[in-house]
């Protein structure tokens, strides 16, 4: 056997021991997240973060935490991909209050753990790694409604629908049944929604951590409320909830960048 086909063989294992209807965004809207972050980061923090990714980009260093799921010396990482909220009624003060109470292993508590590894500048090189190309990740994560799930329905992948009559599930639809259905490249995405205002930059880069998860929130409960199982989802669906996607995908870019030129710059 070859070389080739050995690696072929490996890559092949890999892909099928992922679980896929849990990857938020799936691997082209992690990267389109990826791409408009490093779209705008400042020079001192797109150095520094050349200085540990060298020549993995923002995008492609993005799906590294969904890829390592096919080992399971990772395995441990799952529950970092997400947080979930099965009060269905909580306001913002209700929000800030349970999220300053979190001892869970979620998103939100590891989010503030990385952030604050990260700004250590005397982390060892691999754990600056692991740990930025989780924070990419992850940014990613939170906001991808259904990464603010439900727990009874694992954020939506056990509500079973269709989409242009294929069997899938809720989560997967926004994973990457949205995305994909575009029919674009990440960069080619990218392009076509990075066009944020001076004033929305602001905003959104100046919310706390806080205020990302919540609004997450509040889109899932509205995703939650149209929904029926085994629903028929197709172009109706896609065109109704396609702009509030591409919300998300550019506010987690935005956050993203924001984030990084805080912690780098």
């Amino acid at each position: 056997m070859t070389n080739k086909s050995i690696l072929n063989i490996v890559v092949i294992t890999a892909f099928i021991g992922l679980p896929f209807a849990s990857l938020a965004w799936g691997t082209l809207g992690h990267r389109i997240v990826g791409e408009v972050a490093a779209h705008h980061l400042s020079p001192k923090a797109k150095q520094a973060i050349k200085q540990i990714l060298g020549d993995e980009s923002i995008a492609m260093a993005s799906t590294w935490a969904d890829f390592v799921k096919s080992d399971t010396s990772f395995k441990y990482l799952n529950s970092w991909h997400y947080i979930d909220f099965d009060d269905t009624a909580l306001t913002a003060p209700l929000m800030v209050n349970k999220l300053k109470n979190d001892s869970a292993t979620d998103a939100y508590v590891k989010l503030n753990f990385l952030i604050a590894q990260l700004k250590n500048r005397n982390l060892n090189k691999e754990k600056q790694l692991m740990y930025l190309r989780l924070l990419i990740h992850i940014v990613g994560d939170i906001h991808q409604p259904l990464h603010t799930g439900r727990t009874e329905d694992k954020g939506g992948n056990t509500i079973k629908v269709s989409w242009f009559n294929q069997p899938t599930n809720l989560h997967a639809v926004w994973d990457e049944k949205m995305i994909d259905n575009q029919q674009l490249s990440y960069t080619e995405y990218t392009a076509a929604i990075d066009h944020p205002s001076i004033s929305q930059i602001t905003k959104w880069q100046s919310q706390p951590l806080s205020t990302w998860i919540f609004q997450t929130y509040q889109l899932a409960n509205t995703v939650y409320a149209e929904i029926k199982p085994d629903q028929k989802l197709s172009y109706r669906y896609s065109f109704d909830h396609l702009a509030s996607l591409n919300e998300q995908l550019l506010k987690g870019g935005i956050r993203l960048a924001g984030l990084l030129n805080e912690i780098f710059g």
